[in-house]
């Protein structure tokens, strides 16, 4: 048979030309090819009915409550007794209390212009809330690292909330005022050329893009990188069995128990440590298959309440003890997951928020859906008809404290999480139509800094207020806890 023949009849075998593209049908979950349209040009085309100078803009309704209202009313259905603890914590700086009232900042934020472009966002984006983490391998990813209130929703909301809480943490570490404008400017600046630069990756590339051992060096922050080799160092050490060290005892029968540490650790009833560990049977059940003889080697010892965070405290919140065959721990932390605060103020703003069905499963997801590297370990259970996560206590966990970086470090940390935040945003919202609005120029930049530095104003006139409160014993707050 000759070369012609068996090219004619077999259709692409040797000396075949290439043809026309074979024709397949549409395959639903997969973009079309060619593609239709330019995602750059329709992000560029949304600048003209939301300009990117509008961004600066903030406008407070008369319906927004005051200070302590809104940390009333973020308070219900959470632990009474805590409360106390809660307020004095948010009552300890102005960048405290942001970090408290992420529901406060939704309520202006959907008063704020929208592009209309929606990402999963965070919710929570302040500086506070990146930090170092251990992956499956033992190594260290840094990212974004809590996601109790993430939700589809507009990717503006967590870049203002992100240059915010870096000119109140500035102002709290004493740099001037030209430095804390300087860092919402640089984080914004630094969002805005990472999403320039995702949008020219092949897709892939830019899905895993900006690996720590890069982060640096895109981000121009090295003169952090002292303060991140010393945190590094001290994550290295912040494990499990560190935590249980120091917060468990050996029982008569070769196991170990937690010790009462209050307010923080407490040991509780049976029947509530029962209910605990019996929602893992749920949680085993949302893991992927292969980690399910990870966890069958280990076994259940102790459960106890633990209070965590800022926003989150008064939450319920419990680490459970497991222990290996040879007596190696593994402490999960088994964390409520409330609806998003952000919620009803997207409704607010007319966006549409599909129902979460189980608050858990929704910031699992949501952290899935924004992490290059997510704890291997990350699932969801049901307690007592209440919503949790699970995930892993003390997983080799290390985080910068923006408020006490030095004041010429904090604009190198706005470009390093500004990168961040670019990147996580990226694998829901297309970089390029992104990139489109944002431009080439610092318009969008200047906007946000203006904004940043105007709701910092704001919030601590909020923070005043609750101090006021306080003062006049409207409110309890506990200190120093």
């Amino acid at each position: 048979m000759t070369g012609t023949e068996s090219g004619s009849k077999a259709g692409g075998g040797p000396g075949a030309g290439p043809g026309p593209g074979r024709r397949l049908p549409r395959v639903r979950g997969f973009a079309q090819w060619p593609a239709e349209g330019s995602p750059k040009r329709e992000g560029k085309a949304l600048r003209g009915r939301t300009p990117r100078r509008a961004h600066a803009a903030l406008e407070l309704h008369a319906s927004r409550p005051d200070a302590l209202g809104a940390v009333e009313e973020s308070g219900r259905g959470r632990l009474p007794a805590l409360a106390p603890i809660r307020v004095g914590r948010m009552a300890a700086s102005p960048f405290s209390f942001l970090r408290g009232s992420a529901g406060l900042m939704a309520h202006d934020l959907a008063r704020t212009p929208m592009t209309g472009i929606r990402a999963q966002i965070c919710g929570d984006a302040h500086a506070a809330n990146f930090g170092l983490y251990g992956d499956a391998r033992g190594g260290l990813v840094i990212d974004l690292n809590d996601f109790d209130e993430t939700v589809h929703g507009p990717w503006e909301w967590d870049l203002k909330r992100l240059a915010t809480s870096l000119v109140l943490a500035g102002r709290e570490a004493g740099a001037d005022e030209d430095q804390c404008r300087k860092a919402a400017h640089d984080a914004a600046g630094a969002y805005r050329r990472t999403m320039r630069l995702l949008a020219r990756l092949p897709v892939l590339d830019a899905w895993n893009a900006i690996a720590d051992e890069q982060l640096v060096s895109h981000a121009d922050a090295h003169d952090l990188l002292g303060t991140l080799e010393r945190i590094s160092d001290k994550a290295r050490h912040n494990t499990s069995g560190r935590f249980a060290a120091k917060s468990t005892e050996a029982t008569d029968g070769g196991g170990r128990r937690f010790v009462d540490a209050p307010p923080v650790l407490r040991r509780v009833p049976d029947e509530e440590a029962a209910a605990v560990a019996l929602s893992l049977e749920e949680y085993v059940g949302t893991l992927p298959e292969d980690r399910l003889p990870l966890l069958a080697r280990y076994a259940v010892q102790d459960v106890a309440f633990r209070v965590v965070g800022t926003g989150s405290v008064g939450t319920r919140s419990y680490v459970v003890l497991l222990l290996d065959h040879r007596g190696e721990p593994l402490v999960l932390q088994v964390k409520e997951a409330r609806a998003s605060a952000l919620v009803p103020h997207l409704l607010t703003a007319g966006i549409e928020v599909p129902e979460a069905g189980h608050e858990g499963r929704r910031v699992v997801l949501g952290q899935k859906r924004m992490q290059v590297v997510s704890d291997n370990l990350l699932g969801w259970t049901t307690v007592d008809g209440r919503a949790f996560q699970v995930r892993q206590f003390r997983n080799r966990k290390g985080s910068v404290d923006p408020a006490a970086l030095a004041p010429d470090q904090l604009d190198d940390y706005g470009r390093m999480t500004g990168a961040l935040l670019a990147r996580a945003h990226a694998h829901s919202a297309d970089p390029r139509l992104v990139a489109g609005y944002c431009g080439k120029n610092e318009e969008l930049d200047e906007a946000m800094r203006d904004f940043a530095v105007a709701y910092a104003d704001r919030t601590e006139a909020d923070h005043a207020d609750l101090l006021a409160g306080i003062k006049a014993g409207r409110i309890a707050a506990e200190t120093g806890v």
